[in-house]
């Protein structure tokens, strides 16, 4: 009997003792629905980050047949955009060929008319240097025309002059030099009026005027213009110049060049009367016409005298004295009011 009650009492021990663990179970439960709860606002939150991480995005989506339509349209416009950019691409190339065209027939007609320019200016020097050889030729006779004018003058007043006076005939001597030949050698120049001698530095003078036309290359002053140099023994020098731009041609090349020459020049002393004495000159052995003499050679010397007409039988007892020591005398007889003057186209002094 003792034995079936233990064996019935069992049972209901086992029983208890499950809904303990049944009982520990569900308080566990509830610790861990309360633990999750606290936290699973922070869960949820992670989660749709999660998801909003891994949602695709929707640009990528599949167009509709919509947006495919428009974005056809507006491929066929970049088309026919690109289609009329290269129509305008290939009409523009074309232009570009026709005025490349153009141009090298332009060019052409350029190098003619250069050439014909050329022809013209070559024909036209060509004249002018005949004009030119006509002007020179025509100024020498000119000149021998003043000369022959201004001789006759003279003539004419020693001839009144000698009528008014009754001198006494004075035996002329004669100098073996009938021949006359144009100075070419060295040459120097000497005036006689009013009986006296001077020197007249033209060398001198004219290396002056040249060092002012090198000076007048740079200014901008095209046309004529005068000036003066000096004193140089006692002369000045006045000169008239004229500077103009011509056009050169030099190896097929067209270009421009100054030209600068002198038109007139006229030489005068300071004061007057000027020079000394021809007798004191002829008697002292140091006078000024020693000192210009000396060291040059008879041969490849000339003496060219400026001689007024109140000076004629000075030039005659200079002429003999220079004959006596071996020089030749060229005689430029001028009127009384008129100075020393030369040009471009002056000419050469006669030497007997």
């Amino acid at each position: 009997m003792a034995t079936r009650n233990r064996a019935g009492k069992s049972p209901e021990l086992g029983h208890d003792a499950f809904l303990d663990v049944v009982a520990n179970l569900v308080g566990v439960l509830i610790i861990l629905v309360v633990v999750l709860g606290s936290s699973s606002k922070e869960v949820a939150e992670a989660i749709r980050q999660t998801r909003e991480q891994a949602e695709p995005d929707t640009s990528l989506s599949i167009p509709t047949p919509e947006q495919l339509q428009e974005q056809a349209l507006a491929l066929d416009q970049e088309t026919a955009r690109a289609v009329a950019a290269l129509s305008e691409s290939q009409k523009l190339e074309q232009d570009i060929r026709a005025s490349d065209a153009e141009l090298a027939a332009a060019k052409a007609r350029r190098d003619q008319l250069i050439d014909l320019l050329e022809m013209a200016k070559r024909a036209w020097q060509e004249e002018q240097l005949g004009l030119d050889t006509a002007a020179v030729e025509r100024g020498r006779v000119e000149a021998k025309l003043v000369s022959a004018k201004s001789e006759l003058e003279t003539l004419q007043a020693t001839r009144a002059q000698a009528e008014k006076t009754d001198k006494p005939v004075v035996a002329v001597s004669h100098l073996p030099t009938p021949m006359a030949k144009t100075v070419f050698g060295e040459e120097l120049h000497f005036r006689l009026k009013g009986g006296r001698l001077a020197v007249v530095p033209i060398d001198r003078l004219v290396t002056e005027i040249r060092n002012e036309f090198e000076r007048s290359v740079a200014s901008s002053r095209d046309g004529r213009s005068d000036s003066a140099v000096g004193p140089i023994q006692g002369f000045i020098a006045r000169y008239e110049m004229e500077k103009s731009r011509e056009t050169i041609s030099q190896n097929g090349r067209v270009g421009s060049a100054t030209r600068i020459q002198m038109v007139s020049m006229v030489v005068e002393p300071i004061s007057e009367p000027h020079g000394q004495p021809l007798a004191q000159v002829i008697a002292n052995q140091a006078s000024l016409l020693d000192i210009e003499l000396a060291g040059r050679s008879p041969d490849r010397t000339t003496i060219t005298v400026w001689v007024y007409p109140d000076s004629f039988a000075e030039f005659r007892q200079l002429k003999e004295h220079l004959y006596r020591r071996g020089f030749a005398t060229a005689a430029r007889p001028l009127p009384m009011d008129r100075p020393i003057s030369g040009g471009p186209q002056g000419s050469k002094s006669t030497a007997q």
